[in-house]
């Protein structure tokens, strides 16, 4: 349920379209279904703007099968699942003929109405090929939202000269998305390079001194540009959310 479904559904009450019965059937659920395993929150996309999103890992097959399930019969339009195993969407796959499997980013995608156009582009940065699956799920929860996307891929500072050729993009967007492994550093380049925010995303790529993302975690929050935001090691998802609000703003 979201804010334009719910005006929809009340103007249909007070034009006499729809009973008060029906409307108080779509509205019960609200602002959760409950299903034993887990309460789907309905409420979340009138308060965020998106809506509930299931995180696969942690959950079996046929835990995620009921949350999924749950959410295509009833009142969700969009779904999304994110860190699913391909063994895990070939358990789900026949739940709907249009689930969308993107491997790279372990994400299941279910659109059938497009989101409402959010103001601005986002630009998605990686350091190298070895961040794409970060990049991926970035991508995926960012397009479900409603963002218009541009993407510069493998512009890491240990070839500084294929960042700079990128300029136009990095400068025309209204927020960054910048991912990288190692050390990180990738995300104080950009950011002292263009005057909008810019989200770091660390990710667990680089040899055994990164300590599975830890420095380019640390190496962002200490950066000396201004205007940069870090969210947890991997969290592709998380950059997107944070994206889609600052443009939803």
């Amino acid at each position: 349920m979201n804010e334009n479904r719910l005006v929809e559904l009340l103007k249909g009450v007070r034009r006499g379209q729809l009973p008060v019965k029906k409307a108080v059937d779509l509205l019960k659920d609200l602002p959760y279904g409950e299903l034993g395993i887990a309460k789907i929150d309905h409420h979340r996309e009138l308060r965020q703007g998106y809506p509930e999103v299931v995180l696969c890992q942690g959950k079996t097959h046929g835990q995620v099968r009921e949350i999924l399930g749950y959410l295509i019969r009833e009142r969700t339009h969009n779904v999304l699942a994110t860190r699913a195993e391909a063994d895990l969407f070939a358990a789900v796959s026949d739940l709907h003929p249009n689930l969308h499997y993107n491997a790279l980013g372990r994400t299941i995608v279910l659109q059938r109405e497009p989101p409402e156009a959010l103001e601005g582009t986002l630009a998605i940065i990686t350091a190298g090929t070895g961040d794409l699956p970060v990049a991926e799920e970035a991508y995926e929860t960012a397009c479900l939202f409603g963002a218009r996307l541009e993407r510069v891929n493998d512009v890491g500072v240990a070839g500084i000269h294929r960042l700079v050729s990128q300029l136009p993009v990095l400068r025309r967007a209204r927020v960054l998305i910048v991912i990288a492994g190692m050390e990180g550093a990738l995300a104080s380049v950009v950011a002292g390079l263009v005057n909008r925010p810019v989200i770091a995303v660390p990710t667990s790529v680089g040899y055994g001194a990164s300590f599975g993302g830890l420095a380019a975690l640390l190496t962002m929050l200490n950066s000396c540009a201004g205007g940069v935001g870090v969210v947890n090691i991997d969290n592709g998802y998380g950059a997107a959310c944070l994206a889609g609000s600052i443009l939803r703003a």
